[in-house]
């Protein structure tokens, strides 16, 4: 028998209000011994709760009824909104602990019964992780565009069509000496099908990576020692996250900093001063770490000679413009300590990262999510590309596993595991 689990739903007390679930088959029974009866469903009501072993009055609280499967977990649900005091919650979570049949839920716990019942599935659950670790709105619209079912909805329309595609290659595959299937007809159906529904998964691959959107935009400032780097990222994040010296060679590794800036997550790198040749064994490993951040930087502001920029769609910047001589510079003049040339260079950043990330309306897909949505492509084009209709309908077969594996149907145990861990105890 499933066990039933609580947990405090609800922020840390203390609180105005506490708010406790209960999911499972004795979370009617726990209510009843609390409240004494059970309000009518998904009506609050007010009970006085008391402590089932002793009758002894715990709180005056809203109480909420919620039969399954039609909830959050697909389970029979209770929820005890109280007041937010940690005795209260203290009081009432002991006499839940007390019942029989009853637990505190483990992380994730929740959600990973709403996935296993068939109420969320994978994508969803991978959206409601991003919300409740949404830090920007652009983080936050995403993240509710996935948790909301969005791409688990396109997900299904795949799916559908994928299985019309393989009817019709099994029905040309047994019955194509039967007059009713025109083989040549059916088989250009089913081109066309596949052809289109490649098209489709292909425009969902360019959709923005939700690493990217998660852990902010990749700036990486680079360019020759005593160029500005560490003075200019400290101005671009709004606190000293760099040592600032006269010194060459003073930043001898990446410093990382992250920064929201105009409601987009950056994550901002300064690199060691890149020059030609160093007898410095540890200046040497930062210059090579520093290209290393180069070669992985969404955007790179070079502060170096414009003829060694280090990549075609870096920014030129002319740093230090309020003691250094940029004539015929063709990059965009920057002064750190004095603020000129800084809201032009923020605005340029703020434009280039938002065709990074997904616009209004619109998701990103994480790693997991791409990988699938890639072999299903993969699938589809060698489909499209058969001309044995035995290898064509074994490859629309992989394409419905690879749909499985999007949506968490043919997931493997040690990955939810690893995913619904990394949840909060109550959700």
């Amino acid at each position: 028998m499933t066990d039933t689990i609580f947990a405090l739903s609800s922020g840390a007390p203390p609180a105005g209000i506490a708010v406790i679930r209960l999911s499972g088959p004795q979370a009617g029974p726990a209510l009843l011994a609390l409240a004494r009866r059970t309000p009518p469903p998904r009506m609050a009501s007010l009970a006085l709760l008391r402590d089932p072993r002793d009758g002894a009055p715990l709180d005056r609280a809203l109480t909420l009824w919620l039969p399954g499967p039609a909830t959050v977990t697909g389970e029979d649900m209770a929820e005890l909104h109280c007041h937010g005091g940690r005795a209260v919650i203290a009081g009432v979570e002991a006499a839940l602990a007390a019942m029989p049949g009853l637990r505190r839920a483990e992380p994730g716990e929740f959600t990973r019964r709403a996935f296993d019942n068939g109420r969320m599935d994978l994508n969803a659950v991978e959206g409601l992780s991003d919300l409740l670790a949404a830090e920007t709105q652009q983080q936050r619209r995403a993240a509710l565009m996935m948790a909301e079912g969005h791409f688990s909805r396109r997900i299904g329309e795949w799916r559908l069509r994928l299985l019309d595609l393989s009817a019709m290659a099994e029905a040309a595959l047994d019955f194509s000496d039967e007059d009713d299937v025109p083989d040549a007809q059916i088989e250009q159906r089913i081109g066309a099908g596949i052809a289109t529904l490649a098209a489709d998964v292909a425009a969902i691959l360019s959709a923005p990576s939700a690493e990217r959107l998660r852990d902010g935009v990749r700036v990486v400032l680079a360019g020759p020692p005593n160029a500005g780097k560490s003075t200019l990222l400290n101005a671009l994040v709004g606190r000293e996250a760099a040592i600032v010296s006269d010194i060459a060679g003073t930043t001898r590794d990446r410093i990382e900093a992250p920064a929201a800036i105009g409601g987009v997550a950056f994550l901002f790198t300064d690199t060691a001063g890149l020059r030609d040749a160093t007898s410095d064994r540890i200046e040497a490993i930062g210059m090579d770490r520093a290209r290393a951040a180069l070669e992985g930087a969404d955007i790179i502001l070079w502060l170096g000679p414009p003829g060694k920029v280090p990549r075609g769609d870096a920014l030129l910047i002319a740093a230090q413009c309020d003691h250094v001589d940029h004539r015929g510079h063709p990059g965009l003049s920057v002064s750190a300590r004095t603020g000129e040339g800084m809201e032009r260079l923020v605005t340029t950043l703020l434009d280039r990262a938002r065709g990074l990330l997904p616009g209004e309306g619109e998701y990103a897909l994480h790693a997991r999510q791409r990988e699938g949505a890639a072999l299903l492509h993969r699938h589809l084009m060698a489909a499209g590309e058969a001309h044995d209709l035995l290898i064509l309908a074994e490859e629309l077969r992989q394409a419905r596993r690879a749909i499985d594996s999007l949506t968490g149907r043919a997931g493997t145990e040690d990955m939810l595991d690893r995913l619904f861990s990394g949840f909060c105890i109550g959700k």
